[in-house]
């Protein structure tokens, strides 16, 4: 009864976003779904390129220094998570935490005490996301898209909510639409999950070229000012 009445209210504020939204249908330049396709893949190939050759190449070897001078473990942390047409994919991501048996089953919280030093910092700029441009590179993700998340609390998310699984009708993101309202990190409760789930709905739905420039416009600003729930 409780997720009825979740779903209500949150349905409520959602019709307001996606009429706040609805101007992306009138994009002029969302074009056919093949070519839809191919200029997304290029888009995610330029980007995906131009971050290795110039950021990854330096920024690799000291986030490696610093995470093997601080902890013990591998520089990467992998963990499989469900892809395009829900297939699973390892998804990789510098480690920000100690070695721990939960990784796939608890997300981090506020003041977690299995986050590094080295980690937190690295979590709140959002730099540990980096290396999944690899996954971009080999077709497993997109710059934009809805995010993955593990497979076991993928599992739970469905049994929760209906249909949850369309959201992998495309390629999972580094950033996506709901990330840009805000909504990452922690899911504490219903209401977290189910928004997220309806914008990435509307995504899915909706998505193109332009939109994608949009939401990624959008991610860097709120890198740039900060996220509290970047933890």
């Amino acid at each position: 009864m409780e997720n009825v009445l979740v779903k209500r209210g949150v349905g409520q504020l959602f019709e307001k976003a996606e009429r706040a939204e609805s101007h992306v249908k009138d994009y002029q330049g969302c074009l056919s779904d093949s070519k839809k396709v191919f200029a997304k893949r290029v888009l995610d190939l330029a980007i995906s390129s131009f971050t290795i050759v110039f950021v990854m190449s330096w920024l690799f070897p000291l986030v490696a220094i610093a995470i093997k001078a601080t902890s013990k473990g591998p520089i990467l942390f992998k963990q499989q998570r469900h892809g395009l047409n829900n297939k699973p994919f390892f998804c990789y991501k510098f480690r920000t935490m100690v070695v721990n048996k939960e990784a796939d089953i608890k997300q981090a919280t506020k003041g977690d005490s299995r986050v590094t030093v080295v980690g937190r910092f690295l979590r709140m700029s959002s730099i540990d996301e980096l290396p999944q441009i690899f996954n971009v590179l080999k077709g497993e993700m997109a710059i934009v898209g809805p995010r993955p998340h593990a497979v076991p609390m993928n599992m739970e998310f469905a049994r929760e909510i209906d249909n949850f699984m369309s959201r992998h009708n495309v390629k999972p993101g580094i950033t996506g639409l709901a990330q840009s309202k805000g909504f990452r990190g922690e899911i504490r409760n219903f209401n977290d999950i189910y928004f997220r789930y309806r914008l990435d709905e509307f995504y899915v739905r909706k998505w193109c070229l332009l939109f994608d420039l949009k939401i990624i416009w959008t991610t860097i600003k709120l890198l740039v000012l900060g996220n509290e729930n970047a933890y």
